[in-house]
Protein backbone atom coordinates (compact mmCIF):
# COMPACT_ATOMS: atom_id res chain seq x y z
CA UNK A 1 0.00 0.00 0.00
CA UNK A 2 1.33 3.42 -0.95
CA UNK A 3 1.28 6.03 1.85
CA UNK A 4 1.83 9.29 0.00
CA UNK A 5 2.62 12.71 1.47
CA UNK A 6 2.84 15.79 -0.73
CA UNK A 7 5.04 18.73 0.24
CA UNK A 8 6.63 21.75 -1.42
CA UNK A 9 10.14 20.35 -0.96
CA UNK A 10 11.30 16.94 0.27
CA UNK A 11 13.04 17.09 3.67
CA UNK A 12 16.80 16.88 4.00
CA UNK A 13 18.39 14.69 6.68
CA UNK A 14 17.20 15.87 10.09
CA UNK A 15 14.69 18.32 8.62
CA UNK A 16 10.93 18.41 9.27
CA UNK A 17 8.69 20.05 6.67
CA UNK A 18 4.97 20.71 6.46
CA UNK A 19 2.97 18.65 4.00
CA UNK A 20 0.06 19.79 1.87
CA UNK A 21 -1.80 16.47 1.41
CA UNK A 22 -1.81 12.80 2.37
CA UNK A 23 -3.43 9.90 0.52
CA UNK A 24 -3.23 6.12 0.48
CA UNK A 25 -3.56 3.91 -2.59
CA UNK A 26 -2.72 0.46 -3.94
CA UNK A 27 0.95 0.09 -4.84
CA UNK A 28 3.92 -2.24 -4.76
CA UNK A 29 6.22 -2.49 -7.76
CA UNK A 30 5.01 -5.94 -8.76
CA UNK A 31 1.36 -5.01 -8.45
CA UNK A 32 1.82 -1.71 -10.29
CA UNK A 33 3.67 -3.44 -13.12
CA UNK A 34 1.06 -6.20 -13.33
CA UNK A 35 -1.73 -3.62 -13.60
CA UNK A 36 0.26 -1.69 -16.21
CA UNK A 37 0.77 -4.85 -18.27
CA UNK A 38 -2.93 -5.73 -18.06
CA UNK A 39 -3.95 -2.25 -19.16
CA UNK A 40 -1.47 -2.56 -22.01
CA UNK A 41 -3.40 -5.59 -23.24
CA UNK A 42 -1.57 -8.56 -21.70
CA UNK A 43 -3.14 -11.57 -19.97
CA UNK A 44 -1.53 -11.27 -16.53
CA UNK A 45 -1.23 -13.48 -13.44
CA UNK A 46 0.25 -12.15 -10.21
CA UNK A 47 2.55 -14.03 -7.81
CA UNK A 48 3.26 -12.52 -4.41
CA UNK A 49 1.63 -12.02 -1.02
CA UNK A 50 -0.55 -9.69 0.98
CA UNK A 51 -0.98 -9.72 4.75
CA UNK A 52 -4.05 -10.24 6.89
CA UNK A 53 -4.42 -6.55 7.71
CA UNK A 54 -6.85 -3.90 6.50
CA UNK A 55 -4.78 -3.16 3.40
CA UNK A 56 -4.97 -6.71 2.00
CA UNK A 57 -8.46 -6.58 0.50
CA UNK A 58 -7.80 -3.19 -1.09
CA UNK A 59 -4.66 -4.57 -2.74
CA UNK A 60 -6.41 -7.70 -3.98
CA UNK A 61 -9.30 -5.70 -5.35
CA UNK A 62 -7.02 -3.31 -7.24
CA UNK A 63 -5.44 -6.23 -9.10
CA UNK A 64 -8.76 -7.95 -9.74
CA UNK A 65 -10.41 -4.76 -11.01
CA UNK A 66 -7.55 -4.27 -13.49
CA UNK A 67 -8.13 -7.75 -14.91
CA UNK A 68 -5.15 -9.42 -13.23
CA UNK A 69 -5.55 -13.08 -12.20
CA UNK A 70 -5.01 -13.27 -8.41
CA UNK A 71 -5.65 -17.00 -8.04
CA UNK A 72 -2.10 -17.58 -6.78
CA UNK A 73 -1.80 -14.41 -4.66
CA UNK A 74 -0.95 -15.59 -1.14
CA UNK A 75 -2.20 -14.34 2.22
CA UNK A 76 0.39 -14.31 5.01
CA UNK A 77 0.00 -13.56 8.70
CA UNK A 78 1.06 -10.02 9.52
CA UNK A 79 1.12 -6.71 7.65
CA UNK A 80 1.01 -6.19 3.90
CA UNK A 81 3.93 -4.43 2.27
CA UNK A 82 3.93 -0.65 2.31
CA UNK A 83 5.77 2.14 0.50
CA UNK A 84 6.18 5.47 2.28
CA UNK A 85 6.39 8.10 -0.47
CA UNK A 86 7.15 11.83 -0.32
CA UNK A 87 6.27 13.81 -3.48
CA UNK A 88 7.39 17.42 -3.94
CA UNK A 89 5.89 20.19 -6.05
CA UNK A 90 8.07 19.28 -9.05
CA UNK A 91 6.58 15.78 -9.07
CA UNK A 92 9.82 14.11 -7.93
CA UNK A 93 9.68 11.57 -5.10
CA UNK A 94 11.57 9.66 -2.42
CA UNK A 95 10.39 6.19 -1.39
CA UNK A 96 10.97 3.76 1.49
CA UNK A 97 9.66 0.21 0.87
CA UNK A 98 8.83 -2.18 3.74
CA UNK A 99 8.21 -5.64 2.20
CA UNK A 100 5.85 -6.98 4.89
CA UNK A 101 4.06 -10.12 3.62
CA UNK A 102 6.25 -10.27 0.51
CA UNK A 103 9.20 -11.25 2.69
CA UNK A 104 7.40 -14.52 3.51
CA UNK A 105 7.54 -15.77 -0.11
CA UNK A 106 10.65 -17.85 0.47
CA UNK A 107 9.92 -20.74 -1.92
CA UNK A 108 7.74 -21.24 -4.98
CA UNK A 109 4.91 -23.77 -4.97
CA UNK A 110 4.29 -26.33 -7.69
CA UNK A 111 1.32 -24.29 -8.92
CA UNK A 112 3.45 -21.15 -9.11
CA UNK A 113 6.22 -22.95 -11.00
CA UNK A 114 3.66 -24.30 -13.48
CA UNK A 115 2.25 -20.80 -14.05
CA UNK A 116 5.75 -19.43 -14.67
CA UNK A 117 6.61 -22.22 -17.11
CA UNK A 118 3.38 -21.69 -19.03
CA UNK A 119 3.83 -17.95 -19.46
CA UNK A 120 5.35 -16.14 -22.43
CA UNK A 121 7.01 -13.61 -20.12
CA UNK A 122 7.79 -13.24 -16.43
CA UNK A 123 8.47 -9.78 -15.00
CA UNK A 124 10.35 -9.77 -11.69
CA UNK A 125 11.25 -7.10 -9.17
CA UNK A 126 13.24 -7.31 -5.92
CA UNK A 127 10.47 -6.78 -3.36
CA UNK A 128 10.38 -10.57 -2.84
CA UNK A 129 13.41 -12.35 -1.31
CA UNK A 130 16.13 -12.37 -3.94
CA UNK A 131 16.62 -16.15 -3.68
CA UNK A 132 12.96 -16.59 -4.65
CA UNK A 133 13.36 -14.20 -7.58
CA UNK A 134 16.42 -16.13 -8.74
CA UNK A 135 14.56 -19.45 -8.51
CA UNK A 136 11.71 -17.97 -10.56
CA UNK A 137 14.08 -16.65 -13.23
CA UNK A 138 16.07 -19.89 -13.52
CA UNK A 139 12.88 -21.95 -13.80
CA UNK A 140 11.45 -19.55 -16.37
CA UNK A 141 14.61 -19.60 -18.49
CA UNK A 142 14.65 -23.38 -18.44
CA UNK A 143 11.01 -23.43 -19.55
CA UNK A 144 11.48 -21.03 -22.47
CA UNK A 145 9.76 -18.11 -20.71
CA UNK A 146 11.30 -14.69 -21.41
CA UNK A 147 12.66 -13.20 -18.17
CA UNK A 148 12.45 -9.48 -17.43
CA UNK A 149 14.11 -8.15 -14.28
CA UNK A 150 13.62 -4.70 -12.80
CA UNK A 151 16.29 -4.83 -10.05
CA UNK A 152 14.58 -2.49 -7.61
CA UNK A 153 14.95 -1.87 -4.72
CA UNK A 154 18.61 -1.99 -5.76
CA UNK A 155 20.84 -4.71 -4.34
CA UNK A 156 23.64 -7.02 -5.46
CA UNK A 157 22.48 -9.66 -7.96
CA UNK A 158 23.56 -13.31 -7.63
CA UNK A 159 25.22 -14.89 -10.65
CA UNK A 160 22.45 -17.42 -11.30
CA UNK A 161 19.87 -14.62 -11.48
CA UNK A 162 21.92 -12.52 -13.90
CA UNK A 163 22.54 -15.56 -16.11
CA UNK A 164 18.79 -16.24 -16.36
CA UNK A 165 17.73 -12.70 -17.34
CA UNK A 166 16.82 -11.90 -20.94
CA UNK A 167 15.86 -8.24 -20.46
CA UNK A 168 17.25 -6.06 -17.67
CA UNK A 169 15.29 -2.89 -16.98
CA UNK A 170 17.19 -0.23 -15.01
CA UNK A 171 17.28 3.50 -14.44
CA UNK A 172 20.56 5.39 -14.69
CA UNK A 173 21.32 5.08 -10.97
CA UNK A 174 20.70 1.33 -10.99
CA UNK A 175 22.85 0.95 -14.11
CA UNK A 176 25.77 2.64 -12.34
CA UNK A 177 25.28 0.55 -9.21
CA UNK A 178 25.24 -2.74 -11.13
CA UNK A 179 28.18 -1.76 -13.32
CA UNK A 180 29.17 -2.62 -16.89
CA UNK A 181 30.36 -6.11 -15.99
CA UNK A 182 26.83 -7.10 -14.96
CA UNK A 183 25.03 -5.21 -17.72
CA UNK A 184 27.23 -6.78 -20.40
CA UNK A 185 26.13 -10.28 -19.34
CA UNK A 186 22.46 -9.61 -20.21
CA UNK A 187 21.32 -9.83 -23.87
CA UNK A 188 18.92 -6.88 -23.68
CA UNK A 189 19.35 -3.86 -21.40
CA UNK A 190 16.69 -1.14 -21.26
CA UNK A 191 17.68 2.04 -19.41
CA UNK A 192 15.10 4.65 -18.46
CA UNK A 193 16.36 8.23 -18.76
CA UNK A 194 13.65 10.23 -16.99
CA UNK A 195 12.42 13.11 -19.08
CA UNK A 196 14.83 12.11 -21.88
CA UNK A 197 12.98 8.85 -22.59
CA UNK A 198 14.72 5.46 -22.63
CA UNK A 199 17.41 3.45 -24.42
CA UNK A 200 17.56 -0.21 -25.51
CA UNK A 201 20.83 -2.04 -26.11
CA UNK A 202 20.49 -5.35 -27.91
CA UNK A 203 22.69 -8.47 -28.08
CA UNK A 204 24.24 -7.49 -31.42
CA UNK A 205 25.26 -4.03 -30.25
CA UNK A 206 22.28 -2.26 -31.81
CA UNK A 207 20.98 0.66 -29.79
CA UNK A 208 17.69 2.53 -29.97
CA UNK A 209 16.68 5.69 -28.15
CA UNK A 210 13.03 6.64 -27.71
CA UNK A 211 12.46 10.25 -26.73
CA UNK A 212 9.80 11.18 -24.21
CA UNK A 213 6.83 13.31 -25.26
CA UNK A 214 6.25 16.59 -23.48
CA UNK A 215 3.58 16.29 -20.80
CA UNK A 216 2.47 18.24 -17.73
CA UNK A 217 4.04 16.36 -14.81
CA UNK A 218 1.92 15.87 -11.69
CA UNK A 219 3.58 12.88 -9.98
CA UNK A 220 6.44 10.66 -11.16
CA UNK A 221 5.74 7.88 -8.62
CA UNK A 222 4.19 5.34 -11.01
CA UNK A 223 6.11 6.20 -14.18
CA UNK A 224 8.77 3.50 -13.94
CA UNK A 225 6.25 0.78 -13.20
CA UNK A 226 3.96 1.87 -16.04
CA UNK A 227 7.01 1.74 -18.30
CA UNK A 228 8.02 -1.74 -17.11
CA UNK A 229 4.60 -3.31 -17.42
CA UNK A 230 4.00 -1.85 -20.85
CA UNK A 231 7.47 -2.89 -22.06
CA UNK A 232 6.92 -6.51 -21.01
CA UNK A 233 3.40 -6.59 -22.47
CA UNK A 234 4.64 -5.17 -25.79
CA UNK A 235 7.91 -7.11 -26.17
CA UNK A 236 6.38 -9.54 -28.68
CA UNK A 237 6.09 -6.56 -31.07
CA UNK A 238 9.89 -6.16 -31.07
CA UNK A 239 12.21 -4.13 -28.82
CA UNK A 240 11.88 -0.86 -30.77
CA UNK A 241 8.08 -0.81 -30.74
CA UNK A 242 7.98 -1.99 -27.13
CA UNK A 243 10.40 0.76 -26.09
CA UNK A 244 8.36 3.46 -27.78
CA UNK A 245 5.13 2.23 -26.21
CA UNK A 246 6.75 1.97 -22.77
CA UNK A 247 8.10 5.53 -22.95
CA UNK A 248 4.65 6.81 -23.87
CA UNK A 249 3.07 4.87 -20.99
CA UNK A 250 5.62 6.22 -18.53
CA UNK A 251 5.02 9.78 -19.71
CA UNK A 252 1.25 9.41 -19.38
CA UNK A 253 1.65 8.02 -15.86
CA UNK A 254 3.37 11.23 -14.72
CA UNK A 255 0.28 13.28 -15.62
CA UNK A 256 -1.78 11.62 -12.85
CA UNK A 257 -1.37 11.18 -9.11
CA UNK A 258 -0.63 7.78 -7.64
CA UNK A 259 1.07 4.65 -8.91
CA UNK A 260 -1.34 1.90 -9.97
CA UNK A 261 -4.04 4.49 -10.59
CA UNK A 262 -1.81 6.34 -13.05
CA UNK A 263 -1.15 3.40 -15.43
CA UNK A 264 -2.59 4.19 -18.90
CA UNK A 265 -4.57 1.93 -21.21
CA UNK A 266 -3.32 0.70 -24.58
CA UNK A 267 -5.71 3.12 -26.27
CA UNK A 268 -4.26 6.08 -24.38
CA UNK A 269 -0.76 5.02 -25.40
CA UNK A 270 -1.89 4.73 -29.02
CA UNK A 271 -3.33 8.25 -28.91
CA UNK A 272 -0.14 9.75 -27.48
CA UNK A 273 2.07 7.93 -29.98
CA UNK A 274 -0.04 9.24 -32.83
CA UNK A 275 1.04 12.73 -31.79
CA UNK A 276 4.69 11.91 -31.14
CA UNK A 277 7.60 10.90 -33.37
CA UNK A 278 9.11 7.40 -33.11
CA UNK A 279 12.50 6.22 -31.80
CA UNK A 280 15.83 7.06 -33.36
CA UNK A 281 18.04 4.13 -34.35
CA UNK A 282 21.82 4.38 -34.01
CA UNK A 283 24.30 2.04 -35.68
Amino acid sequence: MDLIARTATRPAAGETVLGTAFVTGPGGKGSNQAIAAARAGADVSFLGAVGDDGFAEVLRRALHDAGVDTTLLRTAAGPSGVAVIVVDDTGENSIVVVPGANATVEALTAAELDRIAGADTVLCQLELPIATVAACAVHARGSGTTVFLNPSPAQSLPDDLVAAVDVLLVNETEARQLGAATLDRVPHVVTTLGGRGARWRGPNGAEVHASAPRVDVVDTTGAGDAFAGTLAASWHLGPEVALRRAVAAGALATTRAGAAASCPTAGEVDDLLARHSGPKTHP
